[in-house]
């Protein structure tokens, strides 16, 4: 058994890597940092969010999910102390509130500038 793993990296492929970073940066206030020429954003002194250009022509995801459609690849999570102040300010950093919401009043489901789902939440 391995001694110690530790989750260093998470790559989101996307189109634009840099509009995507912004993104998230603007709506976490998360620190910008490149490494192996893609841009991220510091989660931790052990995380990097990272956002790589697809080699391939980039589907966004459907969401709920389709059958024959692309699914999504990755679904963050991010904690908040005023939903829909946050939900509001996500908006205006350019994403799309999703028509299907299942999280009640304590979770919002979006998609981010390139449809990746997201959801905000009240941070307990």
């Amino acid at each position: 058994m391995i001694k110690k793993v530790t989750l260093s990296h998470i790559f989101i492929d996307c189109i634009d890597p840099s509009r995507l970073q912004e993104f998230y940066h603007n709506l976490t206030g998360l620190e910008k940092r490149s490494m192996y020429n893609s841009p991220g954003l510091v989660v931790n002194s052990d995380l990097m969010l990272m956002f790589n250009a697809c080699d391939f022509e980039y589907m966004s995801p459907v969401w709920p999910e389709e059958d024959g459609k692309q699914q999504k690849q990755i679904h963050l999570d991010f904690g908040v102390e005023d939903l829909d102040a946050a939900v509001e300010d996500a908006i205006k950093l350019g994403a799309v509130k999703a028509p299907h919401q299942y999280g009640g009043s304590h979770w919002v489901t979006l998609f981010d500038p390139e449809g990746h789902p997201f959801c905000l939440g009240i941070d307990n």
